[in-house]
Order: C-alpha cells, then structure tokens, then sequence
C-alpha cells in the first residue's frame, strides 16, 4: 500500500514544501508537457525539440497518456504514419501545478 506524500518542511522559512509529481518530474516527461503547452506536435517534432530517442520518447509519452495527460493521435499523410501528441487540460493544469510548486521549493531555499 502507498503511503500518502506528506509536506517537506522548508529548510528557512519553516513552510511546507509541496510533494512534486513524480510523474513530470522526469525531464523527457516534463519536457513533452512543457513543449505541448502551446499546441499540437508531432512525434518527429517533440524528438527533435527534446533530443530524444524513439524509444525513450515512445515510452515516456506511454506513460502520460496513461496518466491523461496527453493524448495521441495515429494517422496517415499519404503512406506515412503521424503521431501527434496534445496536451489535455489535466496535463495543462498538472504543468501549471508542477511549475507552482518549483518556485515554491526555489523561494524556500536557502541562496534566495
């Protein structure tokens, strides 16, 4: 059974810091979300935008497709396959969350 993520505490200000979501915190992960933000793009854009793998990229967009944070759309331009990835509003609101929390850890450390 998974324990629930309690607060850290702050090193300074005695605040609590926010548990990150473990699932964006993966830097090819965070990194398709980041880059989907705007819109649309296509497996051969996001690998070229990431410098990723096939691999790497297919199994780490698996994953965010499963957590409903992205979807994936197959289709054909003539005889050639296109995966376009978007981002869903959970994936958005995830990302904006994500990023909220970092700047809660950065303004909570010890050089600020």
């Amino acid at each position: 059974m998974k324990r629930a993520k309690t607060p850290r505490p702050a090193a300074r200000t005695g605040a609590a810091i926010p548990p990150l979501d473990r699932l964006l915190h993966a830097p090819v992960r965070l990194g398709v979300v980041s880059s989907l933000r705007r819109g649309p793009l296509t497996f051969g854009q996001l690998k070229a935008a990431l410098g990723a793998t096939d691999g790497n990229l297919s199994v780490h967009a698996r994953k965010l497709e499963a957590a409903g944070y992205v979807t994936c759309e197959k289709s054909f331009a003539g005889r050639i396959p296109q995966t376009r990835y978007r981002a869903t509003p959970k994936g958005r609101r995830a990302l904006v969350k994500y990023l909220a929390e970092m700047e809660a850890i950065l303004g909570a450390s010890p050089g600020r």
